[in-house]
């Protein structure tokens, strides 16, 4: 069976330099699984690899859309798909890159393939819960109580998106879960990189730091002039950035508010990957330098891989 490296962790642990170098060992492209990046044109705030690195290693599934066009994970799979081939029909191992859980989940587990966000149904059903407390939940146990014992009480995202399915496809969220699409056909191979989660922190915030220095702002600006969708709105330092510029809170917020929704995020991140089965796990705690970081990968890929070539 063809083989798939996926090197993933939660955001700012070191990823990135450590890719490239292992893409070039391999002679052999990068895919990005970072459902952000995307997007054309969010540069700084999504960390993307910079002229330099894209130039070194060519990379797949970024820059894929503008801004004000939606997305989603049955899409990303659907353009991922003829990538893989490509680089398999080569003779080359894919790298895959990334921190969004859902998109890995996608390609080693199969997804729930429901329908598309109703963002107005979704207001109006949040306006519910704002007027009445608890009211989705109840509603939810009349129409899917099989999908409602899965989810807490106080799990609003989930039972909006639950009755979502239920009110607009007129089927129930628990016997769509049961139609899971596929798994993608090939070996993965998961190496997960972490660090102290201190360490990992403290390296958040210096980033961020960068951010702003490096013109997060100006590029916020910019992409709210574009009449974006809601989803990439939501990304971190958009959103915050977004709040500053109605005028809401202060330029030192947002970088306090960018810190710590970073930080969350990739304890989120933590949390998702340790429910995966089979990564293998670098702990690079202490480690600055990509080539450091690469020699722990590529240690695990000459175990794993016997039969490929490596220098």
């Amino acid at each position: 069976m063809n083989k798939v490296i996926i090197l993933l962790g939660p955001t700012g642990v070191g990823k990135t330099g450590a890719s490239i170098l292992l893409a070039k060992e391999l002679d052999t492209d990068i895919i990005s699984a970072d459902s952000m990046q995307i997007y054309r044109h969010m540069n700084i705030g999504t960390a993307k690899p910079s002229h330099k690195e894209l130039s070194a290693i060519k990379h797949h599934m970024i820059d894929v859309v503008d801004p004000w066009e939606s997305f989603s994970t049955g899409k990303y799979i659907a353009a991922v798909v003829p990538v893989i081939e490509g680089l398999h029909g080569m003779g080359k191992i894919p790298v895959v890159v990334g921190g969004t859980g859902l998109y890995i989940k996608a390609m080693t587990r199969g997804i729930f393939s429901g329908p598309s966000a109703d963002w107005t149904l979704r207001e109006e059903l949040l306006s519910m819960e704002n007027e009445e407390s608890g009211s989705l939940y109840h509603y939810l146990k009349e129409l899917d109580p099989e999908a409602a014992g899965k989810i807490t009480p106080n799990d609003i995202r989930r039972i909006i998106r639950a009755l979502e399915v239920c009110l607009t496809s007129n089927t129930r969220m628990s016997e769509m879960q049961g139609k899971l699409t596929q798994p993608l056909p090939y070996e993965f191979i998961k190496i997960g990189i972490t660090r102290d989660r201190k360490e990992l922190y403290r390296l958040i915030e210096d980033r961020v730091d960068s951010m702003m220095q490096s013109g997060l702002v100006e590029e916020a600006k910019i992409i709210l002039g574009m009449n974006p969708d809601r989803t990439p709105m939501q990304a971190i330092g958009y959103k915050e950035i977004a709040m500053h510029l109605d005028g809401k809170i202060s330029l030192d917020e947002v970088v306090m508010l960018i810190k710590r929704t970073t930080k969350r995020y990739a304890k989120r991140q933590f949390t998702w990957f340790r429910k995966e089965e089979n990564i293998h796990w670098v702990d690079i705690t202490g480690i600055y330098e990509n080539y450091e970081v690469f020699m722990q990968v590529y240690n695990i890929l000459r175990t794993q891989l016997p039969d490929t070539k490596l220098n």
